[in-house]
């Protein structure tokens, strides 16, 4: 009966010390700002300008993460492409045609 007494004794200390711990973390991100929070997730991008260098008539059909590069479906009037571009730098690193 005694171990039983301080075996229910230790959960109820657990417990308390769980829930204290919740309200803390809750209390100090909650302080927390979006702003600051977000650049302390994420680092800061810088622009990048670039261009594809398509033909007249061309469109950017859609944009995908691709590994660590972009991959940038352009519809053209001559084909469809693939072109694959290095976020950091905005050069392009490799192209694939859908079409021949």
């Amino acid at each position: 009966m005694a171990a039983l007494k301080a075996l229910v004794i230790g959960m109820g200390l657990l417990i308390v010390a769980g829930t204290v711990t919740l309200v803390v973390l809750l209390v100090q991100r909650a302080g927390v700002s979006p702003a600051e929070r977000a650049a302390s997730v994420a680092p800061e991008a810088r622009p990048v300008n670039m261009a594809l260098g398509a033909p007249e008539g061309s469109r950017i059909g859609g944009i995908a993460p691709a590994g660590g590069a972009l991959a940038i479906w352009v519809v053209r009037p001559d084909g469809e492409r693939v072109v694959l571009v290095d976020p950091a730098s905005g050069r392009r690193t490799g192209e694939i045609r859908l079409r021949d």
